[in-house]
């Protein structure tokens, strides 16, 4: 398997699980991941939140861990890198508004390179202007948003990913073993048992 490089995108307030799980699986299998924050530097600090299921109309949310950021987000030349994964939870919220994100995301999709986002991690991609035409999924909510950016919305089970080329998305962290055995394909990166 070929080593690659990957961009993982993180803010303050995302999805604990869907930062340090894919992130710490994709160095795992061997790959170098990159994991970025606007307006911060290697070293630094953001701060996740752990979003669950209890029964309530949606998520609850707490405190979550730190986590730390491995590159800083000046120095990222975005055609070094191979992939890019978008966390979840309510980082999209603002990394969506921060035009140099939508150039990085807007890249991966011209050029045609895997791209994985999960839960709200999908507002980056309608604010990008990259899901017309495509099919993907989202934690529900953000459903009227892949329709209204031109994407058709498959409302799947929160365990289960979907895939339409270079494009992996899932709707929330219950669907990380699909969702990153996707993209690992999609990668080309092979497992042998």
């Amino acid at each position: 398997m070929a080593q690659k490089k990957i961009l993982f995108l993180t803010g303050d307030y995302a999805e604990d699980y869907e930062t340090m799980v894919p992130f710490q699986m994709l160095q795992m299998v061997g790959h170098d991941v990159h994991a970025v924050c606007p307006g911060k530097a290697a070293g630094e600090k953001v701060i996740t939140a752990i979003h669950d299921f209890e029964g309530d109309q949606t998520y609850s949310e707490k405190p979550g861990h730190f986590f730390v950021l491995n590159t800083t987000f000046s120095d990222v030349k975005v055609e070094e890198y191979d992939a890019i994964v978008l966390a979840g939870g309510r980082a999209p919220e603002y990394l969506r508004l921060d035009k140099k994100v939508i150039e990085f995301v807007k890249h991966f999709a011209e050029k045609n390179k895997p791209i994985a986002a999960i839960c709200h991690g999908i507002q980056i991609l309608t604010a990008a202007d990259v899901v017309r035409g495509r099919t993907l999924t989202a934690y529900p909510a953000v459903g009227p948003e892949v329709t209204m950016a031109g994407g058709k919305y498959e409302s799947v089970n929160a365990s289960e990913a979907v895939v339409d080329g270079n494009l992996v998305t899932s709707p929330a962290w219950p669907g990380h073993p699909q969702w990153i055995a996707e993209f690992l394909k999609v990668l080309g990166t092979q497992i042998i048992l």
